[in-house]
């Protein structure tokens, strides 16, 4: 689960991380008003959406008078802001963080990881911070530091890695220590997926600051976490991840045009690449599970069946955990609201597979049956290109 910027900051004030003082905007006139109470002669508005990218999109604007403040917050709060993680579609912003302006000396990139081979936090660093850090792991990835925390804390040693590789000196190296502890002790308290400080700011005096902040909470353990969960911003998300989540269906909308049905997150990640394969896009990631119902896989033909960039469905099941019928039956339960408007392709394999074929051919439907994965593929990209 993705929470707005000044939320990440919040989060991390609590646990002790220097943040530049700021405040939420959803209007004009609370912008301007922000930047008031901060006082000083230099702000920064920041459009709060749940996307990187936003200070080359222009959601990032620094003002050097009230006036200028005004006029960004004018400009930015109901504008859709394109960024490179929010497609072609970009996302509305509804809200700002107007925050102090800082004296910079140095930038750096710092975040926090699940390392699930080392079954511990990991630490990423590097000197080269306020950039596309993807970029820098491709262009020189010397720059990069990955370094999993061995124990429950994390210790002087691992501190001083890290700082030898920012190049900071000793006073530098102690705060740094402090920080760093701060934030492994948040990450796990908080049940952190991701915690990504880009930049981290070295000030003109000497001191750490998390002048940017990204955190993901994980999905499996939000409901550890009350108070973080009340931070969930529904506009922010898919309504149809949404109301796919209300059914525990694993959905993520993607920009293609199979709609795939599958169980299993690797039969599914198998079935959309061999879609691409096949000369096609799928039009989104969704699994079912193993322990769906019939009223749950209902929901699922619904969300694929009322996507209109969905010009052919692709169902997937290998029955193990899952019955082969229960998919069929939610397929007629489906339709009964949702017509079939596009074409489907089935490929139901184990438990149960002969009585789901036949609940599907004794209802009517024009269902194409396929034997394997690749004859599936074939059939569906084939289907929504037109080609007979």
């Amino acid at each position: 689960m993705n929470i707005h910027e000044y939320q990440a900051k919040s989060l991390l004030a609590a646990f002790s991380v220097p943040v530049p003082r700021g405040a939420v905007a959803f209007s004009v006139s609370d912008a301007v008003a922000a930047a008031k109470s901060l006082a000083g002669d230099v702000w920064v508005v920041k459009a709060q959406i749940h996307a990187g990218g936003r200070g080359k999109a222009g959601g990032v604007r620094v003002c050097r008078s009230l006036q200028e403040v005004e006029l960004a917050a004018d400009a930015l709060l109901g504008s859709i802001l394109v960024t490179k993680q929010t497609g072609e579609a970009g996302k509305q912003v509804n809200r700002l963080y107007i925050e102090e302006g800082l004296d910079i000396d140095r930038e750096f990139y710092l975040s926090l990881l699940v390392d699930r081979e080392k079954e511990s936090i990991a630490f990423v660093v590097s000197p080269a911070g306020g950039m596309d850090i993807e970029q820098v792991a491709a262009d020189t990835p010397d720059q990069i530091m990955t370094l999993p925390i061995s124990g429950d804390e994390v210790s002087l040693e691992e501190t001083a890695s890290m700082a030898a590789m920012l190049s900071l000196n000793v006073d530098q190296t102690d705060e740094f220590h402090q920080l760093a502890c701060h934030l492994h002790r948040m990450f796990g308290q908080t049940d952190g997926a991701m915690l990504e400080l880009n930049p981290l700011l070295l000030t003109g005096d000497g001191h750490l600051v998390a002048l940017d902040a990204k955190f993901v909470v994980d999905d499996n353990a939000v409901y550890r976490q009350p108070a973080i969960a009340e931070l969930r911003d529904l506009d922010e998300e898919d309504p149809r991840e949404i109301e796919a989540s209300q059914f525990g269906l694993n959905y993520i909308a993607l920009d293609g045009h199979i709609g795939c049905m599958v169980n299993g997150a690797g039969l599914a990640m198998a079935t959309m690449d061999i879609i691409q394969l096949k000369g096609d896009r799928p039009a989104n990631f969704l699994d079912v599970g193993g322990g769906v119902t019939v009223d749950a896989v209902c929901e699922a033909f619904k969300l694929l069946f009322s996507d209109d960039h969905v010009k052919a469905v692709l169902v997937n099941i290998f029955g193990g955990i899952v019955r082969c019928d229960i998919i069929a039956n939610g397929l007629i339960e489906a339709i009964k609201t949702h017509p079939m408007r596009v074409p489907v392709v089935m490929r139901l394999v184990g438990t149960n597979e002969e009585e789901g074929r036949a609940i599907v051919k004794n209802a009517g439907l024009d269902v194409r049956w396929a034997d394997d994965l690749d004859q599936a593929a074939e059939f569906a990209v084939a289907t929504a290109q037109g080609v007979k």
